[in-house]
């Protein structure tokens, strides 16, 4: 295979090619670039077969650069530090990755199954993995048992948690159940005014038709959500000053 390592540190790209130099693999070096700029350029003269990316690069993202060569066909395995964020991306879109400093087990493990896969396979794990990176205030991707799930968060009327897993209620009467509880999405949704009145419950405030002084809150959609006694106090504050704005 004709690879190309896109990495902006030169100690990396060195250590990579010893490592592939020493598991006598058939993977040809062809080009080693440590920018999107350079990288696209190169990609588009020597037509790679794999590509070795770097998430960070030092004038945009491994994304930017697949964004600006979506015309060729090649596979990607990721470079990348251990970054939250990017492992994340990675992870949803179930996308192979070689943390750093690389180790020989694992770059041997990518290639194996790099070789196996279509390419037009990994574009869509790709995709999602960018839909993960790019993630905005509008939109959550889903992690679901078989497939990934976008969606609209101006949608999403509550969450609710059981066992392990978190269902999503969406107008329309759609629903989707992740397989994760809802603790992962906490903070994520916090910021997009949800609010946890019960550990079990995340609730969109925009979607609070009135709260009841017993402890229960209707949603306009006629749907009655509990608020706990030891989260009352905070529920009502926020509710109050979000319907203050």
């Amino acid at each position: 295979m004709k690879a190309l390592i896109v990495e902006d540190k030169a100690y990396i790209r060195t250590g990579l090619i010893n490592l592939l130099e020493t598991v006598e693999t058939d993977v040809e070096i062809i080009g080693e670039c440590a920018s999107v700029k350079e990288a696209v350029v190169v990609a588009n003269a020597c037509k790679p077969e794999l590509v070795f990316l770097d998430i960070n690069l030092t004038d945009g993202t491994g994304f930017d650069f697949l964004d600006q060569t979506e015309n060729l066909d090649f596979k990607t395995i990721f470079i990348t530090a251990y970054e939250e964020y990017a492992l994340k991306a990675l992870k949803i879109g179930a996308v192979d990755y070689l943390l750093k400093p690389v180790d020989i087990d694992e770059l041997q493990s990518a290639l194996h199954k790099i070789k196996s896969l279509p390419i037009e396979e990994q574009k869509k794990q790709i995709d999602t993995a960018k839909k993960v990176w790019h993630q905005d205030d509008a939109t959550l991707v889903l992690s679901l048992s078989d497939s990934f799930q976008v969606i609209d968060l101006k949608e999403l009327l509550y969450c609710e948690s059981d066992k392990g897993y978190t269902t999503f209620y969406l107008s329309k009467n759609k629903k989707y159940v992740a397989s994760k509880p809802l603790k992962e999405y906490e903070a994520r949704l916090e910021k997009v005014n949800f609010t946890r009145p019960h550990q079990s419950f995340m609730v969109n405030l925009k979607f609070i038709d009135k709260y009841d002084k017993s402890g229960i809150i209707f949603l306009n959609n006629g749907k009655k959500i509990p608020v706990s006694s030891r989260k009352k106090e905070a529920f009502i504050a926020t509710f109050l000053k979000y319907n203050s704005l």
